[in-house]
């Protein structure tokens, strides 16, 4: 990537205040001037996918209310004898067609992307590069780009980056084959625990997923969804009482907990079938995730508003 790009990018954002947390809200202003177009020689312009000049042999390989018990069933989570056949050909490899239209749709992302970057790879992950599909799952699609390369300040990159995909997901409504595509922007340089991961580049398994029957102590996950799912309605009585700021806190106390209880599921033994893995996409399938967020800013915009004469 052109530095100079990125430089005249974050400028603006450098003269009024040092990176750290609060370049969130900044990186949000600018991000709603829009997408600008592909950098002239883009190889992302047109139809052929070098991936900046990259041959494909040359590209490095390598997130509710009331009670969740009555929303989830455990079938959801069983694992089948093959991987999702509207997806994968019977010797599990993946359908040309798929193939293409998720290289298009990674294209069109970085299309719309104000800054260039140099893409290592895209991958197919998830469920559906697994057993464990069901009709709850998304098409993760994973652009691995190397941060660094970006800039060395690897918690404004991440911004950036997040603030582009959710914008992008919650813009775009694309489904492949009935699943909705969700896209993420992965760093090359952070593991990434997946029992299935698919390059799309260069249309061949990274790791393959194993077959095998699992055991998921689904009981326990589902009292654990429901602890977290009181806590949050906690939080709701937090903003009725008035009490913001405390409630603002709550949510970030759940919103770690609930990262770092599926970050130790995915690195134990039982990867994605552990309790905590489990229990996080009993939350996802409920919409206690985005709950949070609601009320995160159901919070803050109620602390700031000002009303009647108050000085």
């Amino acid at each position: 990537m052109d530095h100079r790009i990125w430089e005249d990018f974050i400028h603006p954002l450098t003269e009024k205040r040092s990176f750290g947390d609060e370049l969130q809200d900044d990186m949000d202003d600018l991000l709603k001037k829009g997408s600008k177009k592909a950098a002239k020689g883009s190889p992302f312009r047109g139809a052929d996918y070098n991936f900046r000049g990259k041959t494909r042999n040359q590209v490095s390989p390598p997130p509710g209310a009331g009670s969740l018990e009555e929303e989830v069933e455990p079938e959801s989570f069983d694992t089948h004898e093959h991987l999702e056949p509207r997806l994968w050909s019977d010797d599990n490899e993946l359908k040309p067609l798929v193939a293409k239209v998720l290289r298009k749709i990674a294209q069109t992302f970085i299309d719309d992307l104000p800054i260039e970057i140099n893409v290592e790879d895209i991958r197919l992950t998830g469920s559906l590069a697994n057993y464990n599909w069901s009709n709850y799952s998304d098409v993760d699609l994973h652009i691995v780009v190397n941060f660094l390369e970006v800039d060395e300040n690897l918690k404004l990159v991440k911004s950036f980056f997040d603030n582009n995909r959710i914008r992008w997901n919650d813009t775009h409504h694309i489904s492949v084959k009935g699943y909705d595509v969700e896209i993420y922007v992965e760093n090359i340089n952070e593991p990434h625990h997946a029992a299935g991961i698919y390059s799309l580049l260069n249309d061949k398994w990274i790791k393959k997923p194993k077959k095998f029957r699992s055991s998921i102590d689904f009981p326990s996950a589902r009292r654990k969804a429901d602890d977290i799912d009181f806590q949050i309605n906690i939080v709701q009585n937090l903003i009725d009482a008035e009490e913001y700021q405390t409630a603002i806190r709550n949510v970030d106390r759940l919103k770690t907990k609930i990262r770092n209880m599926r970050r130790a599921g995915l690195e134990s033994t039982q990867r994605e079938f552990s309790v905590e893995n489990i229990t996080f996409k009993i939350l996802r399938r409920d919409g206690a995730l985005d709950r949070l967020s609601d009320l995160k800013n159901a919070a803050y915009d109620a602390m700031m508003t000002v009303n009647g004469e108050e000085a």
